[in-house]
C-alpha cells in the first residue's frame, strides 16, 4: 500500500516554474509515484485534493507545500530530503548571473528598461505594477485575479503620464518585433494589432504571418479592458499609438463584444486614426461589410485576410473624408428590412441612436412622432399605416416627417430611401425632390438616399436617381454604400487623451525587467532582447498588514497628504 508524505515551508515563495520544475525533479525519484508542489492556496489545495494528494497539514497561501506520494514511507520522506538538493543544483546554475532583489535595483541596473513583466500571484502584482509606473515603466501584466479596483487605478494612473498597462491578465503581445508572454514569432510588417484576447492575438497574428503579411506591434490589453468600469483605456491607447506609428498601415482590433457604450467609444477613436482598421469583436454580427474605414471580419482568421489584403491594396484604404456634419442623423425609411438593417449596422458606430424597430430595449423611442439624438425609423410601421396607405404608395407622411426633422435644430444628416417597382408610387422623385432642394438650400443639411430597384421598373430607375441629385441629394444604389456616407460625415470625436504613450518604445527592441515566471525572462533573451530578472519575493513575507506599512513608508508624506 502507498504512503502519503508532506512538508510545509511556511513563507517560502518560489515562482511557478520553480514550484513545476521542483515537483518533476521530486516525481523522477526511486519509488516516488507522485508528487504535488505548490504554493498553499485554496485552489492549489483543491487540485492537490483532486489528484488525491491531500494531506492532513496546517499551511497558508505564502507556505510552500510538498507532498509526495510512494511505495512507502521511507522513500516518501527520503524524497522529500532530496527538496533542498533539487533547489541548490538551480542556485549553482544561476550564480554566475546577477538577479537584483527589487524592482528599483534592476531599474538602476537596466537603465535602458521601459517594460516590466509582471507574473506574480495575483494578490501582489498590483504592488508590484504600481511601483514600475512610479519608476516611469510601461507594464505588461500578466497576473490574473488582479481586483478591478486596482485594474482601474493602475490604468488610469498610466492613461495621464503617458504610460501603457497591457494587462491584468494579457498573456500576448508583440513589442519592437519582441514576443512577450506567449507570443508567437512572426516576420516584422506593416499590420499592428490591439487585442483583448490572448489567444485571439496569437490566431490572428499567426494567420498573417501564414498569410505572407507581417506584423508591426501587438498591444494586448487584457480581457477587462473592455468593460464599462474599465473603460477601454489600453484599447485606446493601443489604437492611439497604432494610428501615430508610421511603420504601421492596417489596424486590427480584436475583442469579445465590448459594451455598447464602450463600443461606441473606441469605434470613434478607430475610425478618427484616419487608417484602415479591420474589426473581430468576437460574438457581434456587423449590419455592413465596412463603413468609413471600419472593416468588419467574423472570424479572426477572415480578420487577418482582409488585414493582408488592406495591406497590399492601396485602393482598399479609407475613402476620402466628407465634409463634417453636426448634428444627429434622422432617418426615414418606407421599408421596414432597410430600417433595421441599418440600426444593425450603425448601433455601435452612432450614439445614441433610437428607432421603432429596437435590437436592444435601450434603443426604444418612446415617442415615434419625435426625434431624439440619432433616429431611424420604419414609416411603415403599424403605428404609423393606420388609416392612411403605406409610404411607398403615398409620400404625404414622410414629406410632413422630412419637414419637422428640417425645424429640428439637432438634425444634421438626413438620411431616406425610395423603393422603386410594382404597385410603389408611379413617380415619388417628383414629390420628394422638391423638399430635398428646399432642405440643401436653406439648412444645408446633407440629404442620403438609397434606391432600391432596376432599370426596368416602371418609374424609370435612373431618371428617378437624376431628378434626387439635381435636387442635391447624395444617392447611392446600395444601402451599404448610403450607411457608409453617414458614417464620414458623423464621425464623432475621438476621446481625448491626457498625455500620449511615446512611440520610441516600439520603434527597437524593448530592453525589459521580468518580475515573476524565468520563462518570460529566458525568451526575451532568446529573441535578443535586453533584459534583467528580479529575484522576487513577497513583501513582508505575504503579511497583508505589514505590506500596508511598507507601502506607506514607501509613498512618504505624499501618500499622508492623501
Amino acid at each position: 500500500m502507498s504512503a502519503l508524505v508532506a512538508e510545509v515551508r511556511p513563507g517560502a515563495y518560489y515562482d511557478s516554474v520553480v514550484l513545476m520544475q521542483l515537483q518533476r525533479g521530486l516525481a523522477g525519484l526511486p519509488g516516488v509515484l507522485d508528487a504535488g508542489v505548490v504554493m498553499a492556496t485554496p485552489v492549489n489545495l483543491e487540485l492537490l485534493a483532486a489528484s488525491h494528494l491531500t494531506a492532513d497539514v496546517k499551511a497558508g497561501p505564502d507556505d510552500l507545500l510538498l507532498v509526495v506520494r510512494s511505495d512507502n514511507e521511507a522513500l516518501g520522506r527520503a524524497a522529500l530530503e532530496q527538496v533542498d538538493v533539487l533547489l541548490a543544483r538551480r542556485r549553482t546554475a544561476e550564480a554566475s548571473e546577477f538577479r537584483p532583489k527589487s524592482l528599483e535595483s534592476a531599474a538602476r541596473t537596466l537603465l535602458e528598461a521601459s517594460w516590466v513583466l509582471i507574473s506574480v500571484p495575483g494578490r501582489f502584482a498590483a504592488g508590484v505594477a504600481r511601483e514600475a509606473l512610479r519608476l516611469g515603466k510601461n507594464v505588461f501584466l500578466y497576473s490574473d485575479n488582479v481586483p478591478a479596483e486596482d485594474e482601474i487605478a493602475l490604468k488610469r494612473t498610466a492613461f495621464k503620464e503617458g504610460l501603457l498597462v497591457m494587462g491584468p491578465d494579457c498573456g500576448t503581445a508583440i513589442i519592437g518585433g519582441v514576443g512577450f508572454g506567449f507570443a508567437n514569432r512572426v516576420r516584422p510588417g506593416a499590420i499592428g494589432l490591439v487585442a483583448a484576447s490572448g489567444t485571439g492575438l496569437q490566431t490572428a497574428t499567426s494567420a498573417i504571418h501564414a498569410l505572407g503579411g507581417g506584423v508591426s506591434q501587438a498591444i494586448g490589453t487584457g480581457s477587462h479592458d473592455l468593460t464599462v468600469e474599465v473603460g477601454a483605456i489600453s484599447t485606446l491607447q493601443g489604437l492611439d499609438v497604432l494610428g501615430r506609428d508610421p511603420a504601421t498601415k492596417v489596424i486590427v482590433l480584436i475583442s469579445k463584444p465590448p459594451e455598447p457604450g464602450v463600443a461606441g467609444t473606441i469605434l470613434a477613436a478607430a475610425q478618427a486614426c484616419g487608417k484602415p482598421v479591420v474589426l473581430d469583436l468576437i460574438g457581434l454580427a456587423p449590419g455592413a461589410s465596412h463603413l468609413n474605414n471600419l472593416h468588419f471580419a467574423t472570424t479572426l482568421e477572415e480578420a487577418a485576410r482582409m488585414a493582408v489584403e488592406l495591406e497590399r491594396t492601396p485602393s482598399a484604404r479609407p475613402a476620402t473624408a466628407l465634409p463634417r456634419a453636426r448634428g444627429f442623423l434622422r432617418g426615414l425609411f418606407s421599408g421596414g428590412t432597410l430600417a433595421y438593417e441599418s440600426v444593425l449596422a450603425l448601433q455601435d458606430v452612432l450614439q445614441p441612436l433610437y428607432t421603432n424597430v429596437p435590437l436592444r430595449e435601450s434603443q426604444r423611442l418612446e415617442d415615434p412622432l419625435r426625434s431624439r439624438g440619432h433616429t431611424l425609423l420604419d414609416l411603415g410601421a403599424d403605428a404609423f399605416t393606420i388609416g392612411r396607405l403605406h409610404p411607398m404608395i403615398d409620400n404625404d407622411l414622410r414629406l410632413r416627417r422630412l419637414r419637422q426633422e428640417l425645424e429640428d435644430p439637432e438634425t444634421g444628416v438626413l438620411l431616406l430611401d425610395l423603393v422603386l417597382g410594382e404597385g410603389a408610387h408611379p413617380d415619388p422623385a417628383s414629390e420628394l425632390a422638391p423638399v430635398i432642394a428646399e432642405a440643401v438650400e436653406k439648412t444645408r443639411h446633407p440629404v442620403v438616399m438609397v434606391v432600391i430597384g432596376t432599370d426596368e421598373d416602371p418609374q424609370g430607375m435612373q431618371g428617378q436617381i437624376e431628378r434626387l441629385r439635381s435636387a442635391g441629394a447624395h444617392v447611392y444604389s446600395s444601402l451599404s454604400l448610403a450607411l457608409d456616407d453617414v458614417v464620414r460625415r458623423l464621425t464623432p470625436d475621438p476621446p481625448p487623451l491626457p498625455a500620449q504613450v511615446p512611440l520610441g518604445i516600439f520603434s527597437a527592441k524593448p530592453a525589459a525587467i521580468n518580475v515573476g515566471l524565468e520563462s518570460f525572462y529566458d525568451s526575451l533573451i532568446a529573441q535578443g532582447a535586453a533584459a534583467i530578472h528580479v529575484d522576487w519575493k513577497p513583501p513582508a513575507g505575504g503579511n497583508d498588514r505589514l505590506m500596508r506599512i511598507l507601502a506607506k513608508m514607501k509613498a512618504g508624506p505624499a501618500h499622508e497628504a492623501r
